[in-house]
């Protein structure tokens, strides 16, 4: 008998260039308090389409079972990897000087039909937000992730105070 290789499920974590890198990481944080697996690379769309291209071909042999892509300006990085896997593509808008992120935003968020990208919010909570859906995407088959996200969000719940600290009932 033949045993099929367990590959490893992880979330491929990808950015436009190096100055992403600071938005990004935040999704890397919510990953790493989750003891979620992930792989971080940066992949233009413009300026490396070589490694864009193998990128989006191998993710899923690598194991890879979400992607978050951040890019801002033009920001075609989410959408093109979602044109070459079946993966979910997660995209994250990065705060951009221009427009303050909102060319970055439509980018992602304007797909052509069949081609979807969830779209997250500019900046540090999209890519935060990016990284609890995608342990909240490997969470539906993976019950030790499920049990971490319920245990985050019961402990996110739990840090809202009921008064202001400073407020004097009268």
């Amino acid at each position: 008998m033949i045993r099929e290789k367990k590959i490893f499920e992880k979330v491929g974590i990808v950015m436009g260039s190096q100055s992403d890198w600071d938005t990004m990481k935040n999704a890397v944080k919510i990953l790493e308090k989750l003891s979620v697996p992930y792989e971080v690379n940066i992949v233009s769309a413009h300026r490396t389409p070589d490694r864009l291209y193998d990128y989006g071909k191998s993710a899923k042999r690598k194991g890879i079972k979400v992607i978050i892509a951040g890019a801002g300006g033009a920001a075609h990085l989410p959408g093109m990897l979602a044109s070459m896997t079946y993966i979910p593509v997660l995209g994250v808008p990065i705060l951009s000087k221009a427009l303050s992120g909102m060319d970055s935003l439509l980018s992602i968020a304007q797909m052509p039909s069949g081609i979807p990208v969830g779209t997250l919010a500019i900046g540090d909570a999209g890519a935060c937000n990016a990284g609890i859906m995608a342990a909240q995407i490997l969470a539906i088959n993976n019950k030790s992730i499920e049990k971490k996200v319920k245990n985050y969000r019961i402990k996110q719940t739990k840090s809202v105070k009921e008064k202001p600290e400073t407020y004097i009932e009268k």
